[in-house]
């Protein structure tokens, strides 16, 4: 049987599932977690489901109240197929190299694997060909993602007539009833030391690799 916990935080009701995704519990991603990488890393993979067969385009979308809200330019007819949904949320990812692991000279018995931080967001997929609806929603967007900039960008920058022709062109999606998964990958079932050595290595590799050591030295340790 599956079995679900229900939390909330800023105003996001969740149901945590244990049983849809393989998920060992040393890797289970918190709330806060989940909902920061949702903040850091917002181009979902959105699949949803037509004539039966799995489809997916890739979309920013961020939390709003109780439910995710994105937009899709009007030709793709991913936002047609209203009804069950699954956003997808890639954080930092790594190959890790069993050389890392203490035990290779010990025993040999390590193995490669791959470190990753993911969020799963199952929901109902609503589609909303209002254009008022669709105007706030990239008003909002806009604001968010402009706020790091000294002098951000505002749509009400652009000519009204030029942003109605815009916005006539896209609709506005927003999955609702959400259940949140979200998984933190990062060796924590290996011995701290191992943890460790992994982290320090990842320090000099890509920009991606340094971004999941950073992930693992705030980890290292923590027993979930």
């Amino acid at each position: 049987m599956r079995r679900c916990a229900i939390v909330k935080s800023r105003g996001l009701s969740k149901r945590w599932l244990e049983g849809d995704v393989h998920q060992p519990s040393a890797f289970r991603s918190d709330d806060a977690e989940a909902l920061e990488l949702i903040g850091l890393r917002p181009l979902a993979q959105l699949v949803a489901v037509a004539d039966g067969l799995p489809v997916a385009t890739p979309v920013p979308m961020f939390v709003r109240g109780d439910s995710l809200v994105g937009h899709l330019a009007r030709p793709n007819q991913i936002w047609r197929h209203q009804g069950p949904a699954l956003a997808i949320f890639t954080g930092p990812q790594a190959y890790i190299s069993p050389r890392l692991y203490e035990n290779k000279t010990v025993d040999g018995k390590v193995v490669p694997t791959w470190n990753y931080t993911t969020v799963q967001v199952h929901g109902r997929l609503v589609a909303h060909d209002d254009t008022r609806w669709t105007h706030q929603l990239v008003s909002e967007l806009t604001e968010r993602f402009e706020a790091v900039y000294p002098e951000p960008w505002a749509v009400s920058d652009a000519p009204d007539e030029f942003i109605r022709t815009l916005v006539r062109g896209i609709v506005g999606i927003e999955l609702v009833d959400l259940q949140i998964v979200g998984k933190l990958k990062l060796s924590q079932n290996r011995p701290e030391v191992d943890q460790q050595r992994v982290a320090a290595a990842l320090t000099s590799g890509s920009a991606e690799e340094r971004a999941v050591g950073r992930t693992m030295s705030g980890n290292v340790g923590i027993v979930r």
